[in-house]
């Protein structure tokens, strides 16, 4: 969760929502893919820090498949993250502040419990929540 919530800072720091994510082989503990936020910067809707990592990693093992591997977001993904998740087959989500209004894992539509979703990985949160919901906080609180 450390080099996650080290991207969120990174992507704070170019104006983007300060959200990271890692995907990690937990077996090697190798880190296959990093990334922060970066919807601004790519002009694209999908570009958050949780597509970023699957995309990356997808392309890097050659694979659609994600099974086996870990997920550390610094926030709550998303309806649009949590069917990536899902469709990657990721075996764990590990998350940091819960998302209220945007959260789609225990929050919202809680995608992982509806009848269509395929699979649903085992979940972790709260993992580093205070760190991820100040830097979330400053971000905002600068903005108003």
């Amino acid at each position: 969760m450390q080099l996650a919530l080290q991207e969120a800072e990174a992507a704070g720091a170019i104006g983007e929502v300060p959200v990271g994510a890692v995907l990690v082989d937990p077996g090697t503990g190798e880190v296959l893919a990093a990334s922060g936020n970066r919807t601004l910067t790519d002009n694209d809707p999908t570009a958050h820090a949780e597509m970023r990592v699957i995309r990356m990693a997808a392309a890097r093992i050659g694979s659609q498949r994600l099974a086996g591997l870990d997920l550390y977001v610094t926030l709550e993904p998303c309806a649009m993250c949590a069917a990536a998740i899902s469709f990657a087959r990721i075996r764990r989500l590990y998350y940091g502040a819960e998302d209220e209004k945007g959260g789609g894992v225990r929050h919202g539509p809680r995608f992982f419990t509806q009848p269509t979703c395929h699979h649903a990985p085992e979940i972790y949160g709260g993992i580093g929540a205070s760190r991820a919901e100040g830097l979330l906080r400053a971000f905002f609180a600068a903005r108003r």
